[in-house]
Order: structure tokens, then C-alpha cells, then sequence
């Protein structure tokens, strides 16, 4: 992959100037734009087409949620970071389920956003475990401790398609999904690309938030079966 194009789209100059700063010092990231709130974030990510845009959750005229489904269902091919201060901001959620690749805290490692930025232009998701658990149960409600049964939404997937999103759910990487299932990661890779061409997800991220919102799994399944 060449040169990583990313949009700054903050409220705040001072903020913008921070992290143009520490992308600029990495060889394969350029930051191609800024953008002072979401409708230009739209503009300039229409306009600029970047292969990454961070993307500040409150912003005048148009927030972050708005901006980011406006990106996603035009079909842009941009992916976007949303950027919040507090890792429980309730709008997180409304950003995944709006075509958000991944979060992150503001006041978070420079090395976190770099790596992040890099995962994302690949067209991989970042959702850790701990993460997914936490911002799902405090915004998805309690459902009950039973395992649901398979929702008729999901009668698509084969079996096995069935256990790669369950474990997708809980935040895995593919390389622990292969462990825990005993399955080659070239496999892994596999079903996971069939889950999110049979649903037109854009990526993981998309697929967690399909397997709760379906009812395939609930915050407590998720966390009685994730050890972290």
C-alpha cells in the first residue's frame, strides 16, 4: 500500500494542528484536508476522496454521527475514525451503526492513531474486545443471559459463518477466531468476507453491530464468553 490519505475534520484548530503534526512525521501518511464541522467533512471527503477520515464526534451544523452515514451511504470510498473525549460517549454506537470504521480517545497514545489509521486504510476495522463489550452493554440494553437462537435475518449463513460472527462479535481477530474454532486463518478471512458480502457490510465493525442489533448475541453472552 502507498501513501495513506487522511482528512482532519475537528472543530478545534489547535486539535487539528496536534494531529496533523504527528501524522506528518510517519513516511506513509499524508493528510490531504481539514474540515471545521461534519458538512464539510462531507464536502471535503467528496471532494478529496482520502482514503481515511478522522472524524471529531461533536462538531457545529453537522456532527460526526450525520456526517459519517452521509459518507457511507454515498458510497465513498473513505473510511472513517471517529474521534471522541470520553470512550463511553453514547453516540459511539450511533457512529459504528452509521458506517464508522473504529474510535478512538482523543487524549490517546500518538502510536494508537497512527496504528489505527494504518488498519483501517487496509480495510481492516479496529474494535477491541474489552471495547465492544463495554460501549454494547451500556447502550444495547441487558438482554437476557439465555443464548438467543439464530435470528431469521441470519438464515443466510452456514453454521460455521454463524460461529466466525459470534466470535466476530466479541471483538476477536482472526487469528484468535482461527484458535478458538480450530479453523485455519486463511479461513477465518474467508467466511468473514462471505458475512459481510452476503449482508453489504463494509466491514467488522458492521458485522458486530449486525450480530447485536440482529439478536445473534447480547452483551452478556459476549462477555460470559470473552475471558478479557
Amino acid at each position: 500500500m502507498g501513501t495513506i490519505s487522511v482528512l482532519l475534520a475537528d472543530d478545534q484548530p489547535m486539535l487539528r494542528t496536534g494531529f496533523r503534526y504527528i501524522l506528518e512525521a510517519e513516511p506513509d501518511i499524508a493528510v490531504v484536508g481539514e474540515a471545521a464541522d461534519g458538512q464539510e467533512a462531507v464536502e471535503e471527503t467528496r471532494r478529496l476522496s482520502p482514503d481515511v477520515v478522522l472524524m471529531d464526534i461533536r462538531m457545529p451544523r453537522m456532527d460526526g454521527v450525520e456526517a459519517t452515514r452521509l459518507i457511507s451511504e454515498g458510497g465513498l470510498r473513505s473510511r472513517v475514525i471517529i474521534l471522541t473525549t470520553f470512550d463511553l460517549d453514547e453516540h459511539v454506537v450511533d457512529a459504528l451503526r452509521a458506517g464508522a470504521s473504529s474510535f478512538l480517545v482523543k487524549d490517546g497514545p500518538a502510536d494508537s492513531l497512527v496504528a489505527a489509521i494504518r488498519t483501517v486504510a487496509s480495510g481492516e476495522a479496529v474494535l477491541a474486545p474489552r471495547v465492544t463489550r463495554r460501549l454494547l452493554e451500556r447502550f444495547a440494553g441487558m438482554p437476557s443471559d439465555a443464548v438467543p437462537p439464530v435470528p431469521p435475518r441470519l438464515d443466510v449463513l452456514t453454521a460455521r459463518e454463524l460461529d466466525v460472527l459470534r466470535t466476530l462479535a466479541r471483538g476477536l481477530s482472526n487469528a484468535e477466531i482461527a484458535v478458538e474454532l480450530g479453523i485455519g486463518e486463511t479461513t477465518v478471512k474467508s467466511h468473514v468476507a462471505h458475512i459481510l458480502e452476503k449482508f453489504r457490510l463494509r466491514d467488522r465493525v458492521q458485522a458486530v453491530i449486525l450480530a447485536y442489533d440482529s439478536g445473534l448475541v447480547s452483551p452478556r453472552t459476549a462477555h460470559r464468553s470473552d475471558p478479557s
